[in-house]
Order: structure tokens, then C-alpha cells, then sequence
């Protein structure tokens, strides 16, 4: 059973390491974006957004960079999971294409 710090510091890892792979999903008008996670069990799920939900490549994209590059850098990751938005328009999302979505801010709770 992990530590509330062990806990903490691997999903602080997970969250740099989105951050540095996100930038690079945006530029083709798409975003990724962390669903949940098990630091325990290394079980983590994401979900493609913006122009990525009409994209014919999103699965590569999910199973061959954003699985690969977290098992590769996160030895403590056993499984990825992902998906798409699928609330995001087929015709809109096709409208974004290259480098047009820009992510919405979360609302934050005081």
C-alpha cells in the first residue's frame, strides 16, 4: 500500500509529464486530458478532446505516443486507457482541424 506521499508524488509525476506531451496534441487542435488515475494500481485514463474526436488516427495517438511515453517514463503504469470526447460536434470537431481548439479553463471552486 503506498504513502499519501508516495501517492502524491506519482501523481505529480503523472500530471508533469501530460503537461509536457499536451502542447503537442494542442498544435493539431486537440488537447489531453487526465480522466482519472490509481497510482496504486497504475492504472490511467485519458480522454482525447477538440479536434482529436474526428481524427482517424486518435487510437494510434492514445496507444502508440500517450501509453507508450507514460509506461516508458512511469514504471509504476501497468495499464492506459483512453477514448475520445465524444460530446464535441463531428462537423465541429472537423472545423478545428490543425492548431484551432483551444482548450476551456476548469471552473475553480473557492
Amino acid at each position: 500500500m503506498l504513502s499519501d506521499e508516495e501517492r502524491d508524488e506519482r501523481l505529480c509525476e503523472l500530471d508533469s509529464l501530460l503537461d509536457l506531451m499536451r502542447p503537442a496534441v494542442q498544435a493539431d487542435g486537440g488537447d489531453l486530458v487526465l480522466t482519472s488515475a490509481d497510482a496504486e494500481a497504475g492504472i490511467v485514463e485519458v480522454t482525447l478532446q477538440g479536434s482529436c474526436s474526428s481524427c482517424a488516427i486518435s487510437a494510434t495517438t492514445l496507444q502508440a505516443g500517450v501509453e507508450r511515453i507514460l509506461r516508458d517514463r512511469l514504471p509504476w503504469v501497468t495499464e492506459v486507457l483512453g477514448g475520445v470526447d465524444e460530446s464535441t460536434d463531428f462537423e465541429e470537431s472537423m472545423a478545428m482541424g490543425r492548431g484551432a481548439y483551444v482548450p476551456r479553463m476548469p471552473d475553480l471552486e473557492e
